[in-house]
């Protein structure tokens, strides 16, 4: 069978075809400093029986996030996790239509004559992230939100021809902000941040940090803690600097808050996981990418085309992008080849599933019980609001003397509440921010006022409380 190891017979013969003597003959043009000189660290091979056992006693230390979750799975914890990460609700039909097969086993889809199913779905949703974004341009998708982010500020290079520096707020998502760092590293254009103490970010100090070298102005909003920038003014600001903005966003938030084409960016790049993809252990994800016309020939990733076939038939093909075998190194548009189809799949189900209607109503209800928590939440000694600013569906919360006491006693109830920014590398915060004090929560349209309410009752050293009675469900209304 193709997954076993080969035998000594098979390496025999493998080694005989090429001329070899042994497995180190083929080793030997690697210099031996670079070399392992022992054998790798693994632990003694078990028999299947044993490796069962092995793998189930792994699988219990798994506790899955909530019991109203009955499609994927069940469990006995409710989750109020945040950081771009969130817990909607996934309709059945999402994974029906996701789940069969011409959609589940397609691979990129070259050959258009054999892909019309796939090449459709794409195309319709890069029109569903135009309708979302207000831009005229979208692609089939990429890797996740903050791959789309730095992809963002690539072709900001590429478009301005400005090499000296890209500017990100200390408000955008930390991870989005290290994969932009990772990816630069190498370029010219350095990663200038500027810091939010406060939440939110000065537009004074944006404005400030815009030389004329500068390419790209990446701003989250909302931003990573949940709070409501001041978009407007810092688009314009970056336009007054010949500078291209960017705007990482929410679609969900979309529902009830101005497009990024009405705010004034010139690219919107955001992360797809809560239009009906599950939580899944942290990915995979989607990203999102949209933009202004004149940015189409450099846009990152696959463009999905309607025309006509010689029979004069409505058809779907791949426009304007490079595939695999025809990128040329520096000049490609980007580092992107492929792309995350089967969750954009899901993720075009789910907005047609929903439509501008429900859209609005999921973040409505998200912003109202994120609200909601925070209020209660703010009932216990030692826990506030960290900041003193509009947020939407997220909050952060600050707790006196740091937040793993609280996450801790929470995790015990049977809660899931986080990221605690203690996560996170310390120099990705300004200090006087306090980060080992600082947790975000946030609650979507699956939350109930119960389950806040219990939530609260077991933060609060209530003697009445006890951990979360799952003995019948709950069901996720307003």
């Amino acid at each position: 069978m193709a997954y076993l190891f080969d035998s000594p017979d098979d390496v025999s013969a493998m080694l005989a075809e090429v001329g070899a003597e042994s497995v180190e003959d083929l080793l030997a043009q690697i210099p031996a400093s670079v070399r392992l000189d022992r054998p790798l660290n693994l632990p003694e091979g078990l028999c299947e029986s044993e490796l069962q056992r092995h793998v189930a006693a792994l699988a219990e230390r798994n506790r899955p996030r909530d019991a109203a979750n009955f499609v994927h799975g069940g469990g006995d914890r409710v989750c109020f996790l945040g950081g771009g990460v969130y817990d909607h609700f996934v309709p059945a039909a999402v994974d029906e239509i996701a789940g069969r097969g011409e959609f589940y086993t397609a691979y990129t889809p070259y050959q258009a004559e054999a892909s019309q199913g796939s090449l459709q779905a794409f195309f319709e949703f890069q029109t569903l992230v135009c309708r979302l974004t207000g831009f005229t341009v979208a692609n089939a998708s990429l890797y996740d939100g903050g791959t789309a982010a730095a992809e963002a500020a690539l072709l900001a290079i590429r478009e301005t021809k400005r090499e000296g520096r890209v500017v990100v707020l200390g408000s955008v998502h930390p991870e989005y902000r290290q994969t932009l760092s990772t990816l630069l590293e190498y370029l010219p254009a350095d990663v200038v941040t500027v810091d939010c103490p406060n939440g939110v970010t000065d537009v004074a100090a944006v404005e400030a940090a815009l030389t004329d070298d500068t390419a790209a102005l990446i701003v989250q909003h909302p931003n990573f803690f949940g709070n409501l920038e001041d978009a407007e003014r810092l688009f314009a600001a970056a336009k007054a600097k010949g500078v291209i903005s960017v705007q990482v966003f929410d679609p969900v938030t979309l529902g009830l808050l101005k497009s990024p084409a009405e705010l004034g960016a010139d690219i919107a790049v955001g992360e797809g996981q809560g239009l009906g993809i599950p939580m899944q252990y942290g990915g995979p994800y989607l990203g999102l990418f949209a933009c202004r016309e004149e940015f189409l020939r450099k846009t990152p990733g696959r463009l999905i085309g309607r025309t006509e076939d010689a029979d004069g038939r409505e058809c779907y093909v791949l426009a304007l992008q490079t595939r695999e075998q025809h990128i040329r190194r520096g000049k490609a548009t980007s580092n992107i080849c492929s792309n995350q189809g089967l969750l954009a799949l899901r993720a075009t189900v789910h907005l047609a599933l929903l439509g501008p209607q429900g859209l609005r109503e999921v973040a409505d209800l998200s912003v109202r019980k994120t609200h909601y928590l925070a209020d209660r939440l703010c009932e216990t000694p030692g826990v506030t609001k960290a900041f003193d600013a509009p947020f939407v569906r997220e909050v952060c919360l600050r707790v006196e003397g740091g937040a793993r006491g609280l996450l801790g006693t929470a995790r015990a109830a049977g809660f899931d509440l986080g990221p605690a920014l203690s996560r996170f590398p310390a120099e990705l915060f300004p200090a006087e921010m306090r980060a080992e004090e600082l947790v975000l929560v946030a609650a979507t349209e699956r939350r109930t006022k119960q389950e806040i309410d219990l939530l609260a009752a077991a933060l609060s050293d209530d003697p009445a409380a006890t951990p979360l009675d799952r003995g019948e469900p709950v069901l996720a209304v307003a």
